[in-house]
């Protein structure tokens, strides 16, 4: 099985573009555009502004946890969307609806994305998805983890999924 630095981040850039776009357009009815970086490999990413984080993380051949950071207006848009209800109604509901709704999002999307690893012959299984919030916070990988990060616009507004990964079983 080739080491992690031996696959060419084509296959992640791909099999990552392929889980977002999936996982919006159906579930969301939106569609996602990936924007590339110029550098795909930044120390750290920094978040300033209030962001909502999913993470859910794959244990197999490959090891690793996807991040996705949407800030809150964006996280509460998507959650309302998914639930098939407006915003009114979501704010009453409270900030753990929408903490549940980018859960689901964050585990369909490192589902489709885990699945897409699977079919290239590095089979790994999911995680319970977990949730951040805040603000000044930024998320640094371990010494050994290869990360990439990738950013899509959808209608308008920005997700980033932070993809770290290290050699599994």
């Amino acid at each position: 099985m080739p080491a992690i630095k031996d696959i060419p981040d084509a296959v992640f850039e791909e099999t990552i573009t392929r889980a977002v776009k999936e996982v919006f357009s159906t579930m969301l009815s939106q569609p996602a555009r990936y924007v590339p970086l110029d550098h795909p490999e930044p120390e750290s990413l920094e978040l300033e502004h209030p962001h909502v984080v999913g993470t859910v993380g794959f244990i197999g051949a490959i090891n690793g946890l996807i991040y996705l950071y949407m800030d809150v207006a964006f996280a509460q848009k998507c959650a309302a969307n998914l639930l098939g209800i407006s915003e009114e109604e979501l704010a009453e509901l409270g900030d753990e609806a929408v903490n549940d709704a980018i859960g689901e999002l964050t585990n369909m999307t490192v589902g489709t994305f885990k699945n897409q690893l699977s079919d290239r012959g590095f089979p790994c299984r999911l995680t319970i998805p977990s949730i951040l919030r805040g603000s000044r916070f930024r998320i640094e990988p371990i010494s050994s983890a290869t990360r990439r990060i990738y950013r899509f616009d959808i209608a308008g507004s920005g997700i980033t999924a932070d993809l770290l990964m290290q050699p599994g079983e």
